[in-house]
């Protein structure tokens, strides 16, 4: 049939309409993504630009300590006691290694399985590091269903490379170690050190490691490096320092290591021959309050696992010291002007102090004791007589000022003051056990310093045991020297340091013999004093009749003093050593005076008179 030209134009009017529409709304779409896309780009690289940007470092920049080199630990010679050196720590990923040589395997049977290649692991470590770790005990790590895993002890890098360039898969950590040459050396001075994960470095656990640890540790510092997307491994060059490590510095002691392995030895040895649960010792400059020697005798390894005694109770835990302690009323006597060395005192057997007898070591009548042999013989009687005369707060201000009741400042972690009672808490009893050494406590340390007052002429110097501080530019910074306070007069010090010979003489009846001739030193004149306090029974609450603290106090040479030196034993018993620290003194100080070459005393100390006839 014959078409209608009406119909075919209005459908061709009506497509192209169509069309059109169609294309306005692609144009359409098309011009709305194309604004959606601008202001998203706008957006990004305009607004955000700068969060992106730091998002996107933060995923390839990895941020690392550069550990700061800690400082050394030096002796008064500058011997080492103390220092820093680089370790490796080895580590694993044991649960990966199975997964990747398990998968090569399997696509690959000529590849090794994860088991034989652990077990070659294992072997080779074993071989490159011997006696330091067995192919078991890797084998133990490389088994472990562990994602990570640290194996081995701490090694050399030399050592870690060879392991590490032959087996990718076993990494090595950079560790610090602090090593001791001198092993238990002055152990519970120095203290302890060791790598704490959380700080990346060295840090002071115990001792002068943990006191002196602001100087030593110095401060790390900060590097980065870019690395791969989703991976741990540095793009080589892109390492960057920004912040330089500060190392610590050097710390220079004044204790002598030659001279503290002999004191340390010496006083354990004779511990263990006078049955004691333990000893103390320290010598001392007697002029200035260096520290020369500090010793105890248990100590432990800082270089193992730090067991056994860790402290230091030489300053830490004080004691009741006995007849040492009647330097206190010799020097306040003398200088009050209440008694002359050569005045004989008329000594009863015992006396009354408020409601307590007291009574001598030894059982005597009335006997003729110069005030000399009052500390010759240590006489708790006659000794009370002349406290009594100087009168309670003359005595206790003599206390105060030899240091007693107050930590002496000496910068030891832990270190104790002692106690001495405060005047307002003394009942009428109390003078009856001050004055001989009861009833108050101090360290050796403080025992020591008590006799340096004398030895200084009268001036008393709180004893120091660092020397100086040695900065990574080589500057020393010398520390402050302690404020020094003046005891008594230099007249007064000299006439106590006089009776005190009188301690260790020998006389040639027993009437004229000290308590402690052990302590002499042929061709050396020598002032010292010996010591016995009851220790407290727990059971009764009261002194017992069988532990005592014995102590020794002494200078050498006396005619100009060099040395101070205090000994103290914990409850010794059952041996001749038991019952005086003197033959300790006397082997102590025979060392000093080889040692540092004293020359020989110009005359030998004259014969005092102790007791009258």
């Amino acid at each position: 049939m014959p078409r209608r030209p009406q119909a075919r134009g209005r459908t061709a009017r009506t497509n192209v309409a169509g069309s059109n529409r169609r294309l306005l709304v692609g144009r359409l779409l098309m011009v709305i993504a194309l604004l959606v896309t601008g202001a998203k780009l706008v957006q990004v690289q305009g607004v955000e630009a700068g969060a992106l940007s730091s998002q996107a470092e933060k995923q390839r920049i990895t941020k690392d300590a550069i550990p700061a080199d800690r400082g050394s630990i030096v002796d008064r010679n500058t011997n080492v006691l103390a220092f820093s050196s680089e370790a490796r720590q080895l580590y694993a990923n044991p649960r990966q290694l199975t997964k990747d040589f398990d998968e090569q395997h399997a696509k690959d049977p000529s590849k090794p399985t994860s088991a034989q290649y652990k077990q070659e692991v294992a072997r080779f470590i074993a071989k490159t590091l011997p006696g330091q770790i067995t192919e078991q005990e890797v084998l133990d790590a490389l088994f472990k269903d562990a994602g990570f895993t640290y194996f081995g002890p701490e090694i050399d890098p030399s050592q870690a490379n060879l392991i590490t360039e032959k087996y990718p898969h076993i990494g090595a950590e950079y560790r610090a170690t602090r090593e001791y040459p001198a092993g238990n050396l002055a152990a519970n001075v120095i203290g302890a050190a060791n790598w704490r994960m959380d700080e990346r470095k060295v840090e002071g656990q115990i001792g002068l490691e943990a006191a002196m640890n602001d100087v030593l540790a110095g401060r790390n510092g900060t590097k980065v490096s870019d690395t791969a997307m989703g991976s741990s491994l540095v793009i080589p060059g892109t390492e960057r320092e920004l912040e330089p490590a500060t190392p610590g510095s050097d710390v220079q002691l004044t204790l002598d290591s030659d001279l503290q392995y002999t004191v340390q030895r010496e006083v354990s040895d004779y511990a263990v021959r006078a049955g004691a649960k333990s000893a103390s010792a320290v010598v001392l400059d007697a002029k200035t309050g260096e520290v020369y020697a500090l010793a105890n005798d248990k100590t432990f390894d800082p270089r193992g696992p730090w067991v056994g005694n860790l402290g230091n109770p030489a300053v830490t835990t004080p004691f009741e010291p006995g007849s040492v302690n009647k330097v206190i009323t010799a020097a306040g006597a003398i200088e009050q002007g209440i008694v002359k060395p050569e005045q004989v005192l008329q000594v009863p057997g015992s006396i009354e102090v408020a409601d307590r007898t007291v009574g001598d070591a030894w059982e005597h009548g009335t006997i003729g004791l110069t005030f000399t042999g009052v500390l010759g013989k240590s006489s708790n009687v006659g000794t009370l007589m002349v406290a009594q005369q100087l009168g309670e707060q003359r005595w206790y201000d003599m206390a105060r000022a030899f240091g007693l009741g107050k930590p002496t400042g000496i910068g030891l972690p832990g270190e104790s003051g002692g106690s001495i009672p405060a005047r307002e808490n003394w009942s009428g009893s109390t003078f009856a056990n001050l004055p001989i050494g009861q009833g108050l406590s101090m360290t050796v340390l403080q025992m020591a310093g008590m006799y340096q007052a004398i030895a200084n002429d009268g001036v008393r110097v709180p004893p120091q045991i660092i020397e100086a501080e040695v900065r990574p530019d080589g500057t020393r910074v010398e520390r402050p020297r302690p404020e020094p306070v003046r005891v008594v007069s230099p007249q007064t010090a000299h006439t106590v340091k006089d009776m005190l010979r009188s301690v260790v003489q020998n006389g040639p009846g027993s009437a004229d013999d000290g308590t402690g001739p052990a302590a002499a030193l042929p061709g050396y004149q020598v002032s010292g004093k010996t010591g016995t306090a009851q220790q407290i029974d727990p059971a009764c609450r009261c002194y017992s009749q069988s532990k005592y603290w014995i102590t020794f106090a002494g200078m050498v040479p006396a005619d100009n003093p060099r040395f101070v030196v205090g000994l103290m034993l914990d409850a010794p018993s059952g041996a001749r050593e038991s019952s005086s620290a003197a033959p300790l003194f006397n082997t102590i100080a025979t060392f000093l005076t080889q040692r540092y070459q004293i020359p020989l005393s110009k005359e030998q100390a004259p014969l005092q008179m102790l007791q009258t006839p």
